[in-house]
């Protein structure tokens, strides 16, 4: 069980507390579901329940907390907590440090588990053998929580678990929570929404600014979007893309047209090969066979650095692109190498656009998941790139926050800047994209306008069909 109690907690330095007055308790058989805007607390509960507070950091506590029956204070260190709490982190990738999937996940395990039935539980099992560090983001997540949940702890405390996760494989994970209740495990779970979560939650908890807020707002109703304006010449060519990963296919002979100023929405399953796909764009990859051609430019031909004037791209897990002082100062770096004129009017402005001008003087890692997030989009505006490419750019956010990052990429856009956007709320496609393209283990299999053709695709584009979707 977890309790918490007239908690407060101001971090190191900051001038206002993070969390105040709360109190929460997660018993045994119980998910609770904490949801709020970016900056609201999440994590920072979440930190305090696990005991990281306590002993990891230095800032001001007020209140108590109980685990599994014991004060925080009361455990040597956190190896001791860690022996009644599983956690997962917001940053998948930092919990990953064995060689394979299977040596993560064995090395986690429980006296008597059976590790070959928690892979297929979670949709591991073909990649048993695989190194964490090539796994798309979804199944970096699915490592991590089947290594939580291996190991038998009775307690879970499961920081936006799902962020990166696609609706079939949120829907399984919402499966296997309900059944860990269902065996007395206590979960203190935390989304922006509460999604297929909220149908499994025994209760939900909306923070804001620090505090227990009212209900969590309904989600905002799909708004069709206006038309798009006419689109270009085409700004990406994509012919024959093969790409290898070891012996296995990760892109199967991709061919791909994209005119200046359409904004194209990429989904599909977790593995299906959406990131190892716009890594190309920008010549992070290089195809194994066949071309890609960006603004005039061979990727094969050209450096990173010399397409990346060309071509902004923000990755998966923000916190890979960011290493400044300060959100301003990060912004800054890219809009200065690229020779952008004015830089410090297109870093105010690119802070602006994603309502972290307030934040400018603030160190990068202090910032929420979300806010890093923005930053991240931010850094990449602020470069004024002709194509912009998002891997998840909604990851982490709040439905009004997303709104107000994809309003402005519809906003450049409408300037004729082409947006390429990987994601899996096909909700968020619909209103903002003018064609989605859905891929399935290394191939596209739909090219649709969103008004309501779809071009079915086999090996290449010669051999699509337009269908009506009615």
């Amino acid at each position: 069980m977890i309790e918490v109690r007239d908690l407060t907690f101001t971090y190191p330095e900051a001038s206002t507390p993070a969390l105040r007055g709360i109190d929460l308790t997660v018993r045994p058989g119980e998910l609770v579901l904490v949801t709020g805007p970016t900056g609201a607390g999440k994590t920072t509960l979440c930190r305090a329940a696990a005991g990281i507070l306590t002993h990891e950091y230095s800032g001001r506590l007020e209140g108590s907390i109980t685990i599994a029956g014991r004060a925080a204070e009361d455990y040597r260190g956190m190896e001791d907590v860690a022996e009644a709490i599983g956690m997962v982190f917001d940053d998948a990738d930092a919990q990953l440090i064995f060689s394979t999937v299977g040596e993560e996940i064995r090395s986690a395990c429980a006296e008597g588990t059976d590790i070959l039935e928690t892979l297929e539980r979670f949709r591991l099992r073909p990649h048993s053998d695989q190194a964490p560090h090539t796994l798309s983001g979804g199944e970096k997540q699915r490592t991590v929580l089947a290594a939580a949940v291996a190991g038998g702890r009775p307690i879970l405390i499961l920081d936006e678990p799902a962020a990166e996760l696609d609706p079939t494989n949120a829907a399984c994970t919402a499966a296997i929570l309900r059944d860990l209740k269902q065996e007395g495990r206590a979960i203190l779970l935390v989304e922006n929404t509460p999604g297929v979560f909220g149908e499994i939650a025994d209760r939900v908890v909306r923070l804001e600014a620090g505090r227990v807020a009212g209900p969590t707002p309904p989600e905002p109703e799909e708004i069709r979007r206006t038309a798009a304006p006419p689109a270009g010449e085409p700004v990406i060519k994509i012919a024959g893309l093969i790409h290898r990963y070891g012996e296995g296919f990760a892109l199967k002979g991709i061919d791909l047209l994209i005119r200046a100023g359409e904004f194209v929405a990429i989904t599909g399953e977790n593995g299906s090969g959406k990131t190892t796909l716009i890594r190309h764009l920008n010549g992070l990859l290089k195809p194994d066979e066949g071309s890609v051609e960006v603004c005039g430019m061979d990727t094969r031909r050209h450096p990173v650095h010399a397409l990346a004037r060309k071509v902004g791209l923000v990755f998966q897990n923000p916190d890979t692109m960011l290493f400044e002082e300060t959100a301003e100062r990060e912004v800054a770096f890219g809009a200065r190498n690229a020779g952008i004129p004015d830089p410090d009017g297109s870093v105010g402005s690119a802070l602006s656009a994603v309502g972290l001008l307030d934040r400018k003087d603030t160190y990068p890692r202090h910032l929420s998941r979300g806010e890093r997030q923005r930053l991240a989009v931010a850094c990449v505006l602020a470069m004024k790139p002709e194509v912009i490419v998002l891997d998840e750019p909604t990851t982490g956010l709040s439905p009004d926050e997303a709104g107000i990052v994809m309003d402005h990429l519809r906003h450049l856009q409408e300037r004729g800047v082409t947006v390429v956007m990987v994601t899996h709320d096909h909700a968020l496609a619909r209103r903002y994209a003018d064609r989605i393209i859905m891929m399935e283990q290394g191939s596209i299999i739909t090219d649709r306008p969103t008004g309501g053709e779809t071009c079915r695709r086999s090996s290449s584009t010669e051999t699509a069909t337009v269908s009506s979707t009615g």
